[in-house]
């Protein structure tokens, strides 16, 4: 049995209720699925985020989860009754004497459609959003007039409901800066733009960091038109969000520009260019951003290089043997033929035979990699991009749903809740790892990298008048110098002595994408761009980690423990491509095409391949993402199954920390603070800021409240941390 990943998006709302209540009903899914199934699709109707996204997914598993473990005797909730940063979730356990599995559904039905309401409230596709949790709730049999958070009445719709409450307000200071809907408080980009359609640099001044892109109009991977037509860095702060299972010993405080930012996992910077010498690291940096030109000339359907993609020839890398040094980088890539030191596996373990060859065209298969694990155009991004890969594992015959492959076979519900929570917590984490590294790093992409080092000439021989110590090394081939002649050269010889690539030509040589394709030629390298839409070119945000790379590696890690076996279930995970049909940026591939992968961690090494032939990370952003995501998935997994056996240690000592006092709470009229209230922030439940007099009357802080609203409140201090909440009646 192979696990066929179909992925496809589900158009039109109707089909997917009937694809919900026929086929769910069919298969016995459990109710968190059926969630986990609509958050997709409202993924996939917003804008493309990873990190927001990997949050969502976070948030709304670790709600599911709570539900499951509150009406269980051992488990111990992760959220409820604990404390986040300064965030306090109060909670008293109760018994229950009725249908518990009835209770769970029930309550984990309440809190989905309160938090995905909430979460996509302001989404561009939030009318098709809310028809799904709408349609949901009443296919399930729910009154969505209930709206208490009164848990304490013993209905498992109320606990569903304050869940979703405490998730919403806690969400308003966990450092995201969800009220500000995201956006940056203080990163600020050292370069000007680029129109890639333009030739050259734009207005790059630092070689070494993030270059904005700029378009007449940008349209994100879930197709999604961003006004302004430069999009801004995405999470350059993501550092400061509150993790799952990290804590301060895997963070690293930096100071940059008068700015403090907090790195997980920090790997060290990556490979800096000397603009004025040839340094080591100007060669590691040139060598990293030339071999993603170098396998931009794998995609012209005219070559006819054929490669083997079955588990038989590709796959089976030890991390371990993940190259470290200059040397074993350069040894661990194939510059011209592409790929990596992956030499697959003799057998498939699950039937005892060979994998069967598969050859096809590298510029296929290259194509599909860098489209399929792109996630787009109707992106779930990548955390979500695992969670549909857990889900059709979790549908194949051949698993026994068996936390780490021992003990007794688990019901469906239990077993999506535990493993949302395990996968949803590392997506998270991942997220936070690899963004608070890119935040702070702030490094270049390839088609900065590789413009400014062809605008500056050449750097292989000094007796050319074109030589300059941080222009590119000449491959012949590959990258050349145009002479007089060349058909390059133009009307007037203007281009003699520039630099030219053998590259993908670009989305100019593709009138419809539906019937044409830009093959590969030599190109001005001052042209260059990645294999991507025309709208979208290169995510917006620094390279340096992959975060591909980060997330597939910490997702396969958890799949792994999971199910207590590194192969998928059968030996085998497969996706077809079909001829003509799968590819979106422009037409192929050029017949049938079926990606597979023996292990987890090969589908996730072929992930990080894809981004390099889709000319987005350079080696330097792919290696030290795929050792972080190993460490982040390690730790995510043993922290959250800690909670499935009930044990109270469990919470990190750095997530506890004492809050203001704020009394009397309910308040009416006049609120005290106990504690120094200098700078402050009130905002409300929806995360509206508000302001009120504050005053110092025989030394304790007042708040007068009496023309507030009635509802919850959040005091929120200069770092965007909740420093008390209080509700006002």
């Amino acid at each position: 049995m192979k696990v066929i990943l179909r992925m496809a998006r589900l158009v039109l709302i109707v089909s997917f209720l009937h694809f919900f209540v026929t086929v769910s009903a069919a298969q016995d899914h459990s109710v968190a699925r059926a969630w986990n199934d609509v958050l997709l699709e409202a993924i996939r109707n917003d804008l493309a985020r990873p990190t927001v996204h990997a949050r969502n997914l976070f948030h709304h598993s670790m709600a599911m989860y709570d539900v499951w473990a509150v009406y269980d005797e051992n488990a111990r909730t992760y959220f409820l009754g604990n404390s986040f940063g300064d965030f306090q979730v109060d909670f008293r356990r109760f018994g229950y004497a009725g249908d518990i599995e009835a209770a769970r559904e029930e309550a984990i039905s309440y809190a989905s459609n309160r938090l995905l309401k909430h979460r996509f409230q302001f989404s561009p596709g939030s009318f098709e959003i809310f028809r799904l949790t709408d349609s949901l709730f009443s296919v399930l049999g729910y009154d969505p007039t209930i709206t208490s958070t009164d848990y304490l009445d013993g209905r498992p719709a109320t606990l569903g409901n304050y869940i979703a409450e405490q998730i919403i307000l806690f969400g308003l200071s966990d450092g995201s800066n969800e009220s500000g809907n995201y956006a940056n408080t203080y990163y600020t980009p050292v370069n000007g733009g680029l129109f890639p359609r333009d030739q050259g640099v734009g207005d790059l001044i630092d070689p070494n960091r993030w270059q904005p892109l700029e378009f007449e109009e940008f349209i994100d991977q879930s197709g999604n038109s961003i006004p302004d037509g430069q999009p801004e860095f995405l999470s350059a702060e993501w550092g400061n969000v509150v993790p799952f299972s990290m804590d301060d010993s895997h963070v690293t405080e930096y100071t940059r520009d008068g700015f403090d930012y907090k790195v997980f996992h920090d790997p060290g910077p990556p490979a800096y260019i000397d603009t004025t010498e040839r340094t080591e690291g100007t060669e590691f940096y040139r060598w990293n951003h030339q071999l993603v030109t170098v396998w931009s000339s794998h995609l012209d359907p005219a070559d006819e290089t054929l490669v083997d993609i079955a588990p038989s020839s590709l796959g089976n890398i030890d991390i371990d043997d993940l190259p470290t040094t200059e040397e074993e980088y350069q040894s661990f890539y194939d510059l011209f033929e592409g790929g990596d030191t992956g030499e697959g596996y003799a057998i498939n373990p699950s039937t005892g035979s060979p994998y069967e060859e598969q050859l096809v065209k590298r510029s296929d298969y290259a194509r599909i990699l860098a489209e399929f694990w792109a996630d787009g155009p109707d992106s779930e991004t990548p955390p979500g991009h695992w969670f549909s890969i857990l889900n059709e594992v979790s549908d194949d015959s051949a698993l026994q749903k068996r936390m780490r492959g021992e003990g007794e076979i688990l019901s469906d519900l239990e077993w999506d809740v535990k493993a949302y929570f395990l996968l949803g917590g590392a997506m998270h984490d991942a997220a936070i790892a690899a963004w608070s590294i890119k935040g702070y790093y702030d490094y270049i992409r390839p088609i900065s990298a590789l413009r400014y080092m062809a605008s500056k000439g050449q750097s292989s021989d000094k007796s050319l008048s074109n030589y300059h110590p941080a222009g590119v090394a000449l491959i012949p081939g590959y990258i050349e110098v145009i002479e007089i002649g060349d058909p390059l050269s133009g009307t007037q010889n203007e281009h003699v002595g520039a630099i030219k690539f053998k590259a993908w030509r670009g989305h100019q040589y593709i009138p419809d994408p539906n019937t044409s394709y830009a093959g590969v030629d030599w190109i001005l390298a001052a042209d260059w761009n990645p294999y991507q839409r025309s709208t979208f070119v290169t995510p917006p945000f620094a390279g340096y980690v992959s975060g591909h790379s980060t997330y597939s590696r910490a997702a396969a890690e958890v799949l792994t423990e999971l199910s207590g076996d590194p192969f998928f279930p059968g030996g085998m995970g497969e996706f077809p491509a079909l001829k003509n049909e799968f590819l979106v940026f422009e037409e192929g591939p050029s017949a049938d095409v079926v990606l597979q992968w023996a292990t987890y961690r090969d589908a996730s090494d072929q992930c990080s391949l894809s981004r390099i032939w889709g000319g987005i990370h350079p080696p330097i952003d792919d290696i030290p993402g795929r050792k972080i995501g190993r460490e982040v998935g390690h730790s995510a997994f043993n922290y959250g199954a800690q909670f499935f056996e009930g044990k109270e240690e469990v919470l990190s000592s750095n997530r506890i920390s004492e809050a203001f006092l704020l009394f009397p709470n309910p308040v009416s009229d006049f609120l005290q603070v106990k504690g120094q209230l200098s700078h402050y922030q009130l905002i409300t439940y929806a995360g509206k800021s508000v302001e009120v007099p504050q005053f110092n009357k025989d030394g304790k802080n007042i708040i007068d409240v009496r023309l507030l609203a009635e509802g919850v409140y959040l005091l929120i201090n200069a770092k965007n941390k909740v420093i008390g909440k209080f509700i006002k009646q």
